[in-house]
């Protein structure tokens, strides 16, 4: 089988099935399947895609696993050659998935695949094209100078090798999963596709940015606006830079550390004056 499709739903059926509408196009031609996990959605997220697409395999999990151990629930039990995540906020271009798998065909030292991410608005996304967050370009973005950290210098309209792939639409050749491991767990949402690519470029694998269009309805499948997103999001970063970079010495890892609690308290008084001014 060519490509394995896997998407983690969670309370977001009315953009679910404008998703699942966008790959059964996009899939004419190419042997696939698909997978939806529902992490215990409480609309109606099952029963719509067992009456809309009785084709897709449905995992059902009874609590909220998180996006990194639902993504490798189904990935377990994925036959494809190729196998992409995508978010359930997403509509696929028409041409988008054949275009991506013919370019992993051809380029067999590709093991991941970004495309380019439009907003809701119709503008490119900047993390279509993402480097590492190294202490330095970090501590960049942080200040303000993101050119670095969304690899600016890049063409839109050509392919680039790129160092970080969005989980949102992250096309990943087997082997290279096979090889590398799956996603990391300790990863509840957010950064596991941070950790991944890192992975895939440590164990030799490149990873690419497509100029081949997706929509990304950014966020309607999280709430960004309460305690608990802010919570989960700065802890992943807190994880990756413990996990990658614990070992640079106190004068690097103190700065970014106090950084990354700066950056989740300014976050989380958003939060609150904005909930005080309702």
């Amino acid at each position: 089988m060519k490509l394995s499709i896997v998407v983690v739903s969670y309370n977001v059926s009315t953009y679910l099935k404008q998703c699942l509408q966008s790959v059964e196009k996009a899939l004419e031609g190419i042997e696939a399947e698909v997978f939806v996990v529902d992490n215990c959605s409480t609309d109606d997220s099952v029963s719509m895609v067992k009456r809309s697409f009785p084709w897709v395999r449905l995992i059902e999990n009874k609590k909220n696993v998180g996006f990194a151990r639902a993504n490798n629930i189904a990935i377990r039990q994925a036959s494809g050659e190729y196998v992409l995540l995508l978010n359930p906020d997403t509509v696929v271009g028409e041409d988008t998935l054949r275009k991506a798998t013919d370019f992993m065909d051809v380029h067999t030292k590709a093991g991941g695949a970004g495309v380019m991410m439009h907003n809701e608005d119709g503008t490119r996304a900047p993390e279509s094209r993402r480097a590492l967050p190294t202490p330095w370009v970090s501590f960049l973005k942080m200040m303000g100078c993101t050119r670095r950290y969304y690899m600016s210098h890049l063409s839109w309209d050509e392919p680039g090798r790129i160092e970080v792939i969005s989980g949102a639409f992250c096309l990943l050749r087997r082997k290279a999963l096979d090889e590398v491991g799956l996603l990391d767990e300790d990863f509840f949402m957010y950064g596991e596709d941070i950790d991944l690519s890192y992975r895939l470029m440590k164990g030799g694998w490149e990873n690419w940015y497509l100029p081949y269009p997706i929509t990304h309805y950014k966020g309607r499948s999280t709430q960004k606006t309460d305690y608990r997103y802010v919570h989960i999001f700065y802890q992943a970063m807190l994880i990756f830079f413990r996990k990658h970079y614990s070992h640079l010495s106190v004068f690097y890892t103190i700065p970014i550390k106090t950084a990354i609690y700066f950056r989740a308290g300014i976050a989380l008084m958003d939060i609150l004056r904005k909930k005080l001014h309702l």
